[in-house]
């Protein structure tokens, strides 16, 4: 569906660059793009360029040669968008790319909206409204497993699961509506224990769903990160091993971190958010004392601990409150220091950690051994990035809503009422479905969904 208004959108990030890329999509996309390109082969002419092919030539202002230009040409409804797209790649930087952009408004283009390129290719047909949203998705990814999760999502991994139920929820509805409404046609038996047993199916596989958003989660957005521990026992020497440099000082002097040092890494294909806090343990110090405050405060809203125990020395009431403090969150104990002799009792802690792992955070050996232990934790060890994967909170409320509109259904046969009315539940959990992908969203929706979106996507 070609829209009115030709757009214009510079669609590479701002700043310095080899290259910069002015995408135009609509109807007059090539009229636009040939009053501001001149191919350099003066018998080829933009206008009748073929779909999937390239031209070389200049950018054109007042009859004077701005720069050098190549022009990609995609033909509706082979594009991105479904129309037709011309995107003219100029020298990077912001003069050349604003003023081509400018030169396109002034040749009647007019701005694209936030994610307009991608929304006409929804309003298209070219995608779904999750494949839309896993675009977005990949621009953002900060970690391999984030960008794998993404790109499955945007090639139809998530939709063609919501298809498959929908399908089987629609053949269901069908029966149901026939077998009540035709009972003089020979219409296959129903029963409700075949019934029972359908809706039983639908609703665990909606489950799985909603039980993996939260570890899908972290793969997209990564996970706030809390290392933890008493004064010396390798908080710091741990974050250098993680980082792979020596990210925070690390002295044999107790106390030695006073505040929270951050920095991010990749961690078992995860973005991690890495907090290095002060030693926790009783002390007149006002500053250092101001330190562990902000330690507590990190851990209370982490949301992944690396708890830190000195494996030379025999655990103490500080550990055992260390301890306490992490049950009930994803958190790994790690015993530091085996390098020594060790004289801690780990079944002290045992209670309060799903896992431990004993390590010299001086040996990078260890590395592997912390990233497949927090990837356990955070129950990522096994997961496939390429699976069927919610991408956030609007899709997650859809699935929720189909779901519970099932159960409903379930307590309707359960409980002896007629198909109408667990027909009427099926039919709603269609809906939901539905508009989680896009097909029957509201504009409201819809505009909400893109108004997240970089301009120029």
């Amino acid at each position: 569906m070609m829209q009115e208004k030709t757009i214009a959108a510079i669609a590479t990030p701002p700043g310095v660059g080899g290259i910069a890329i002015v995408r135009l999509s609509g109807e007059k996309a090539y009229e636009v793009a040939s009053r501001v390109f001149r191919p350099a082969n003066s018998s080829k002419k933009l206008e009748q360029a073929k779909g999937y092919t390239a031209m070389f030539g200049h950018f054109i202002q007042n009859d004077r040669v701005c720069d050098e230009v190549v022009a990609l040409c995609f033909r509706a409804p082979h594009s991105y968008t479904g129309e037709d797209v011309v995107e003219l790649s100029c020298h990077g930087g912001s003069a050349v790319s604003g003023q081509l952009l400018r030169a396109c408004f002034d040749a009647g283009a007019q701005p694209a909206g936030p994610g307009e390129f991608t929304k006409r290719a929804l309003l298209a047909g070219r995608i779904s409204l999750t494949q839309a949203e896993a675009v977005m998705d990949l621009i953002g990814a900060t970690s391999k497993q984030g960008a794998a999760a993404a790109a499955a999502a945007m090639e139809g991994a998530l939709y063609r699961k919501i298809e498959r139920g929908r399908e089987h929820l629609i053949a269901l509805a069908g029966h149901m509506a026939a077998y009540t409404d035709y009972p003089e046609e020979d219409v296959p038996e129903l029963s409700m224990e075949t019934l029972e047993s359908s809706l039983k199916q639908d609703v665990d596989e909606l489950e799985a769903l909603i039980c993996g958003y939260d570890t899908g989660a972290v793969f997209r957005r990564g996970v706030e990160t809390a290392i933890v521990g008493s004064p010396n026992v390798g908080k710091s020497t741990l974050l250098n091993l993680l980082s792979g440099f020596e990210r925070a000082i690390v002295t044999p002097v107790a106390g030695t971190t006073r505040d929270v040092v951050e920095q991010e890494i990749e961690l078992a294909g995860v973005r991690l958010h890495l907090a290095d806090t002060a030693g926790i343990r009783q002390t007149e110090d006002v500053v250092e004392a101001e330190g562990i405050r902000r330690s507590f405060a990190r851990l209370e809203k982490a949301g992944f601990v690396l708890a830190v125990f000195d494996a030379s020395k025999p655990a103490d009431e500080e550990d055992e409150m260390l301890a306490k403090k992490c049950a009930g969150r994803p958190a790994l104990a790690i015993l530091n220091k085996t390098d020594l002799p060790r004289r801690f009792d780990e079944q002290i802690i045992a209670p309060y950690f799903g896992k431990i792992v004993s390590i010299s955070a001086n040996d990078p050996a260890f590395l592997s051994t912390v990233e497949q232990a927090a990837a356990e934790v955070l129950g990522i060890a096994d997961l496939d990035p390429d699976a069927m994967l919610l991408a956030n909170e609007r899709q997650l409320a859809c699935v929720k809503a189909a779901k519970a509109a099932l159960c409903e259904a379930l307590d309707a046969v359960c409980a002896g009422f007629t198909l109408d009315a667990a027909g009427v539940c099926v039919d709603d959990a269609l809906n939901a479905l539905y508009e989680l992908t896009g097909e029957n969203a509201s504009d409201d929706v819809i505009d909400r969904v893109f108004s997240e979106f970089c301009v120029g996507k």
